[in-house]
């Protein structure tokens, strides 16, 4: 028996994986080394593109608590320890969703196992094998090893991952052995918290605004107040000399000293844990020299790892990673998948993960120590004045500014980008663009005088649904959206001419085959 995908690792990037597939009806199997999920503090929040993402898939409303859909920070943000102020743009690209990471991935697995996900814990990938037809798979488990046979194996096993070190990939990049990072969940003095902004007033210092990284010339500093835990206190150091003893509270207290040149009272966090008290020191970034090799693809850490630079990039990175192979792998295995669409995974994601790497490099540069550094800060500061500089910034942060190339030189604007979230008005009434998505199906959003596509026969297609619409007369009048979010296709002619129905017939076949008729023989609706 050959089992669809097996997926190696069962934590956000894998469950996340195992949720795409299941929507686009194929059956995966997840292995997880561990038996129980880690309660290890990891990231603490999603940032950009990925929280739009997620509102597609109606997780937005699991994590975090409200039916509201995910609002932009229209205020202030920060890049490489300076501050990037929003309130200059007309619309921010920033969106944050502060959610831990073990409530993301308990989110994703409850998900999972509602759409009949087999994850399998305490199972861990040791071997595979490939051949013209499969992928033998070799599984250590407390019962015993066995083997399995797949389609496809994913590795989403973590920047060590066995899966891409068995497939002999190379993983390049630079290894950064100067850093220190010292972090604490930890409790200030109350007196020392502004109530209405959450900024710590430090005696002798001054004020830091919360969650954003604050840089002196020797090293840098943060405060995290997340909602439901004590506050997390961070600081970064170079060339510290190395210690092997366990880190403590005096440890940080001497490390922010060192920093910030003033005592902060740091004392053991209240409540329930699991509480943060970890010392890292280097760091990586470094991307695989392939994102694919035979039958075998990698996703999220096992694929890129970044140096710390804020906004969690690897997790980010990761599960629209998952999202953007989900899609392309269940049309090969269903068959009828055109040619080179799961080649176009390595090409669009590998482009991504290059772009963060820019990202990580420029603000690792920024938060260096030394009085040059100060001088460059010095010179940005002016930069961030202009509206046009902190918009590109913005973008860059939020992985907003990734386009993927869909093969139209002459395209409308948003053609290869993330989809806006239009309101529409439907006959069946009020829905966002992203209610549309929750299925993970290709989406043909017709919102032409007459609906005149969706009254083109040509244009029925088997895989993708047709949904006529209004919307606000700035919006473009016609979208046809791939199941991880990008518009393939775009028009803002009320009425398209035939030129322009070609290429949308173009798109069609070249994102998600031959156009057919849907099965029933209806008109879309």
């Amino acid at each position: 028996m050959i089992t669809d995908v097996v997926i190696a690792g069962g934590g956000p990037n894998g469950l996340m994986l195992a949720c795409e597939l299941s929507l686009a009806g194929v059956r995966p199997v997840v292995l997880e080394r561990l038996v129980e999920p880690s309660t290890e503090p990891k990231a603490n929040g999603l940032l950009g593109q990925v929280v739009k993402m997620l509102d597609q898939r109606g997780l937005h409303e699991r994590l975090s608590g409200s039916p509201e859909p995910p609002r932009p920070n229209s205020t202030y943000f920060m890049f490489g320890a300076m501050g990037l102020d929003l309130s200059l743009l007309e619309d921010s690209p920033v969106h944050a969703l502060p959610v831990p990471q073990r409530r993301i991935e308990q989110v994703l697995q409850e998900r999972a196992v509602e759409l009949g996900v087999e994850i399998r814990r305490g199972h861990e990938v040791v071997g595979l094998a490939q051949d013209d037809d499969a992928v033998t798979v070799e599984v250590a488990s407390p019962d015993g090893a066995y083997h399995l046979r797949a389609r496809h194996l994913v590795g989403a096993d973590g920047a060590h991952s066995t899966t891409r070190k068995l497939s002999g990939i190379g993983f390049p990049g630079i290894t950064y052995d100067r850093m220190t990072v010292r972090s604490a969940h930890a409790t200030v003095p109350a007196d020392w918290v502004d109530p209405s902004t959450g900024a710590l007033n430090l005696p002798g210092y001054g004020t830091v605004m919360p969650f954003m990284p604050h840089r002196t010339e020797r090293g840098g500093f943060s405060y995290a107040p997340m909602p439901g835990h004590p506050p997390l206190v961070s600081t970064t150091e170079w060339d510290q000399p190395a210690t092997d003893a366990p880190m403590s509270l005096e440890e940080l207290r001497g490390s922010v000293r060192r920093v910030l040149g003033v005592d902060v009272p740091l004392d053991p966090p209240s409540g329930a844990g699991p509480h943060a008290l970890r010392r890292l020191s280097g760091g990586n970034t470094r991307v695989a020299d392939r994102f694919a090799d035979g039958r075998v693809f990698l996703i999220g850490d096992a694929a890129h790892v970044y140096a710390a630079t804020g906004g969690g990039p690897g997790l980010n990175l990761g599960l629209q990673d998952a999202v953007n192979l989900g899609w392309k792998l269940a049309a090969e295995i269903r068959g009828g998948a055109p040619s080179g669409l799961l080649d176009s995974y390595e090409t669009e994601r590998r482009s991504a993960a290059l772009r963060m790497v820019l990202n990580a490099q420029a603000q690792a540069a920024l938060i260096a120590p030394g009085s040059d550094v100060t001088g460059l800060r010095e010179v940005f500061t002016e930069l961030l004045r202009d509206r046009s500089t902190v918009h590109r910034l913005a973008e860059l942060t939020a992985g907003a500014d990734v386009r993927y190339d869909m093969g139209e030189p002459e395209a409308h604007p948003l053609t290869g980008r993330f989809a806006p979230d239009l309101d529409l008005g439907t006959p069946a009434g009020p829905v966002r663009l992203a209610e549309l998505t929750r299925t993970a199906r290709p989406l043909l959003l017709d919102l032409t005088e007459e609906a005149v596509l969706a009254a083109t026969p040509a244009l029925r297609h088997d895989q993708v649904d047709v949904v006529t619409a209004r919307s606000q007369p700035s919006a473009p009048t016609a979208l046809l959206i791939r199941p991880d979010g990008y518009v393939a296709w775009a028009s803002a002619s009320p009425r398209p001419d035939p030129k322009e129905i070609e290429t949308l017939r173009t798109a069609l076949r070249r994102w998600f085959g031959a156009v057919e008729p849907a099965r029933d023989g209806s008109a879309p609706v």
